[in-house]
């Protein structure tokens, strides 16, 4: 018996062609994608500003969460704190790369993500993998207000290998989950007002500045600490959808309420991201 098989060959601009090619796929890559969950609010809180703190830091904004809920549907993701810092302590001791840092460490922002989910159970909130975030966010969201999630990104052994430490921590991870979903804005909480011109913990903490609004190119030159991922600037550089971030501090009552309703309230850093793209 024999067979004819018709062979049918696609059509397209990339065939046999590479995707690094910038010109080949600047007709396709260079439109702006589909938001795919352009209602979504992304929180990031802090580990170490927020959750070390304890009860003083996080019942109150927990309180003030439960007021805001019904008022978006919200992704929170969580940072590792002290914990991730005294891991890296003992894993560089022990001569462990980058890509064994990094998913213990997310380990640690996946921890304080269950407390604060579980703070947040009788609002039916609960604390959902990578992979659930990945695939079935929508579902979740339609069931329920808010989820939670650590805000390391699943690089895991796959980190980049150029730093000893981690470099893409919760503010970076954020961030790319907020941009990848089109989502409708990005708040990282903190325990500062925002950014400042110097550290205003240090010893020149009188003469610190708040910076209430800059650009992610103007951050990436400050030669200040940060109160963000450094990591976060360079991945602001080729954002497609979030058109800024906001920071600001979740001691203050209120102020977490205030972003999410649209006020400047802390530091604005304006991505690459453009509306008209």
């Amino acid at each position: 018996m024999t067979h004819s098989y018709n062979i049918k060959h696609v059509a397209s601009p990339l065939a046999r062609q590479t995707l690094l090619d910038s010109e080949l796929t600047r007709p396709v890559a260079g439109k702006r994608p589909i938001r795919v969950l352009p209602w979504l609010q992304v929180v990031k809180i802090g580990g170490r500003s927020i959750m070390d703190r304890g009860a003083e830091a996080i019942l109150p904004l927990v309180e003030e969460i439960r007021r805001l809920m019904p008022e978006h549907r919200l992704l929170f993701l969580t940072g590792a704190g002290v914990r991730a810092r005294h891991l890296y302590g003992v894993g560089l001791d022990l001569g462990l790369p980058v890509g064994s840092l990094a998913p213990l460490a997310a380990s640690e922002a996946g921890q304080n993500g269950h407390i604060l989910a579980s703070l947040l159970a009788p609002e039916g909130v609960s604390y959902i993998e990578h992979p659930t975030i990945a695939n079935q966010l929508a579902i979740h969201l339609s069931a329920t207000r808010a989820v939670v999630g650590s805000g390391f990104p699943p690089y895991h052994h796959h980190e980049f290998p150029g730093s000893r430490i981690p470099p893409h921590r919760a503010d970076t991870g954020s961030f790319l989950l907020a941009d990848a979903y089109g989502a409708a804005g990005l708040t990282i909480v903190e325990d500062v007002d925002g950014v400042y011109t110097t550290d205003p913990n240090g010893p020149d903490g009188e003469k610190a500045q708040l910076i209430r609004e800059t650009s992610w190119a103007d951050l990436a030159e400050h030669e200040g600490p940060l109160p963000i991922d450094r990591a976060m600037l360079e991945v602001m550089a080729t954002a497609r959808h979030i058109e800024h971030v906001q920071i600001v501090n979740g001691l203050v009552p209120g102020r977490l309420t205030a972003a999410l309703r649209g006020e400047h309230v802390g530091t604005l850093i304006h991505t690459a991201a453009r509306r008209n793209d």
